[in-house]
């Protein structure tokens, strides 16, 4: 059977996103650093704006924690008092118990392994539900989204933050240049795997933002979808209510 080129780069991406755990598991150990270095420390700024859009809630649900920058942040913050958190890497979450502990956060944040697409967790268990850079690697968005809406409490709310495509023509030049050469070769010569920031600017590009993402959260079942753009459009945040 005769597989077009568009239709191949999509089972690829498929295959790289059912396989993102271990992925994220070869990258570990260098992926704060690279994270904070090549973003030049934005990256804590988006987090920092995404916490400050939240509605306080005493539990939260953090899906993909990683390496639980964001879970950290919003309990700075006062944002939450407890966090659970769900991932597909166990070596991201191992370096986010180790970050928790340093921060004296450990009492407050427990960690899950799991599929966002499938949580292991019963119907209105949290008051809030985050995600930050995890939606994309979803292999069903849709999915992964109807599952935040039926884990969320009524009234709670859904606060993403996630990569999006600049729409303003110099800084799309800049990001595709940066996106396409810049950042794959340092993150492969630093974290010693080649794929995984390939697949980072190709998850990046082949993803929805601002209204399509929106719709997404409509479909879903949420109201009051809302997004800000952040940094020229390179990161959105995205708010809803259950």
């Amino acid at each position: 059977m005769h597989i077009s080129k568009k239709s191949s780069n999509f089972v690829a991406d498929l295959e790289e996103k059912q396989h993102i755990g271990q992925l994220f598991d070869r990258i570990a150990a260098t992926y704060d650093g690279l994270n904070h270095g090549l973003s030049l420390n934005i990256d804590r700024r988006w987090r920092k704006k995404t916490v400050a859009l939240m509605r306080p809630a005493p539990h939260v649900l953090d899906v993909a924690i990683g390496t639980a920058d964001l879970a950290i942040t919003m309990l700075r913050a006062g944002k939450a008092e407890r966090v659970t958190g769900l991932d597909l890497s166990d070596r991201m979450m191992e370096i986010g118990e180790e970050k928790c502990e340093k921060a004296h956060l450990d009492d407050c944040v427990s960690f899950v392994y799991g599929n966002a697409q499938e949580m292991p967790f019963e119907d209105e268990s949290f008051d809030g539900v985050t995600c930050a850079f995890g939606c994309r690697n979803f292999s069903d968005l849709d999915a992964g989204l109807k599952e935040m809406y039926r884990v969320l409490k009524p009234g709670g709310q859904v606060t993403i933050l996630e990569f999006s495509y600049p729409s303003n023509p110099l800084v799309r030049a800049c990001y595709d240049i940066y996106f396409t050469r810049i950042l794959p070769r340092v993150g492969s010569i630093i974290s010693k795997d080649k794929t995984a920031y390939t697949y980072l600017n190709k998850s990046v590009k082949s993803f929805c933002w601002g209204e399509a993402f929106a719709h997404h959260l409509h479909d879903a079942g949420f109201v009051s979808e809302h997004f800000d753009t952040l940094s020229f459009g390179i990161a959105t945040v995205y708010t809803a209510i259950k």
